[in-house]
């Protein structure tokens, strides 16, 4: 099981909580690029969780970082060479449903490259055939199996009013978004904006891993050139924090869940 996160979200903090845990700093991993967010603790972990074998990436690499988009999702081939199957992703997003309100968490059904249309790709140059085809599918980037295993928690819970599926887009950062892009990306059926998380899908899907990615939706899109509210990082770590336990808990379960369905086990 493989996870990563962005502004230290569940899995990062969640790997507080395995056992058997062994980090490695990413400063001590040869080639291995250096998370520069705030809130991004930079290290890897391995431990188990609730007789799990799993890997958290304690902070994740970003393209306004100045990395290329290859380089981003490089931990994604990792997680795939020492044996990783799933990869749960979760991220900090702008809601642009207006359904979707602070705090709320949405699971992702589905996403648009925009950074793909513009020629930008993880899998850009040689194909390397050892992880995947030259040409991946991305219809079923998502496993359907997880949403349901996502929705059936989220009913355990008893938090379905907070839980959403929905699309999401990942745009180069580092800033926020205007509001002519806002309104464009909810025209084409976006639910909720980041700077992360696909390049990833797209290279996990390339490697044959199934995929579980959320949201948690910490600011409203502002949509509306009357809104004087302004977008800042503060915020995102703030709701990041206060939902972090529940978010603890809501992962646990999908593993656990996971674990008896595929019959996972620390060897």
């Amino acid at each position: 099981m493989g996870s990563n996160e962005q502004n230290e979200l569940c899995p990062g903090s969640l790997a507080e909580y395995l056992e058997d845990k062994q980090c490695f700093p990413y400063e001590e991993i040869p080639h291995f690029p250096v998370s520069t967010v705030q809130g991004h603790k930079g290290q890897m972990v391995f431990g188990i969780l609730h007789g799990v074998p799993v890997m958290c990436m304690q902070g994740r690499f970003h393209y306004y970082e100045g990395y290329p988009l290859w380089k981003c999702a490089m931990p994604v081939r990792v997680m795939k060479l020492v044996g990783v199957t799933h990869l749960i992703a979760t991220n900090a997003a702008g809601g642009l449903n207006p359904r979707y309100k602070v705090g709320d968490i949405m699971m992702v059904k589905d996403h648009v490259n925009m950074m793909g249309f513009a020629g930008n790709n993880p899998l850009q140059g040689p194909n390397d055939d050892r992880f995947g085809p030259r040409f991946p599918p991305m219809n079923k980037a998502y496993s359907t199996t997880l949403l349901d295993i996502g929705q059936q928690v989220a009913d355990e819970m008893g938090i379905n009013d907070i839980v959403h599926k929905g699309v999401y887009t990942c745009l180069g950062g580092p800033n926020f978004e205007t509001v002519a892009e806002l309104k464009m990306l909810r025209m084409v059926g976006v639910d909720a904006v980041g700077m992360s998380t696909v390049h990833e899908v797209i290279t996990a899907r390339h490697c044959d891993l199934s995929v579980f990615a959320f949201s948690l939706i910490t600011n409203q899109c502002v949509i509306d050139y009357e809104n004087h509210d302004e977008a800042n990082h503060e915020e995102v770590m703030d709701v990041g924090k206060a939902k972090q336990s529940l978010l603890q808990d809501y992962v646990s379960r999908i593993v656990i869940r996971l674990k008896d369905m595929t019959n996972i086990e620390a060897k």
